[in-house]
């Protein structure tokens, strides 16, 4: 079987409660965060998952992402990835949507990008060398990262630009999985929550 890449994205911190862009900034997860990392690793550990013991995992070094990892059950196992790390937003960094637009307001990351922070090309590079990582492994692959990168991630794994991944929301704590099928890179679940209600 060809193998798939599951996608964890971290549990919720404050700045993603609140919306504001959290590249590089390194801030703990709250305990709802806490507690939805532990449930996520509760429902990897049961069937059909059965913990993924043969799975290879890495995390972003961030420590929202790691933690989330190791609540999960998977720290033990895990590489820590700098292709993993958050767009970094530059001068965007901890600003909300509304706050940017309303110097900016027909600004869209995706089409825009940000000043003093990585270009869409940097960001969209390091998604395409997690996907051919993934592409290369004889195993499934599991990593635990953020909501942009993430997104980039399964826009890449479905040879689309960038700027599809506008189109995809990521939740706090989801679990998606990019596969095949008929042989094409497709998506098998996105943005799976159920492990939280």
């Amino acid at each position: 079987m060809a193998p798939r890449i599951l996608l964890a994205r971290h549990g919720q911190t404050e700045w993603s409660l609140s919306g504001k862009h959290t590249g590089r900034t390194d801030i703990p997860l709250l305990d709802e965060g806490r507690r939805g990392a532990k449930l996520l690793g509760e429902r990897l550990h049961r069937a059909p998952w059965d913990g993924l013991p043969d799975v290879e995992v890495r995390t972003s070094p961030l420590l929202r992402a790691k933690e989330t990892c190791d609540l999960a059950g998977f720290g033990d196992r895990a590489t820590p990835w700098d292709a993993l790390l958050e767009w970094d937003y530059g001068a965007y960094e901890g600003m909300t949507p509304d706050e940017i637009k309303a110097g900016r307001p027909d600004w869209l990351i995706w089409r825009d990008g940000v000043p003093e922070g990585e270009t869409i090309a940097q960001v969209s590079a390091r998604a395409d060398e997690v996907v051919a990582w993934a592409r290369s492994a004889d195993r499934d692959v599991l990593v635990f990262a953020h909501g942009h990168i993430l997104r980039t991630i399964a826009a890449r794994w479905l040879g689309e630009e960038a700027f599809f991944a506008s189109r995809i929301r990521l939740a706090p704590t989801s679990l998606s999985v990019l596969g095949w099928a008929y042989g094409a890179p497709a998506l098998e679940r996105w943005n799976d929550t159920g492990h939280l209600d």
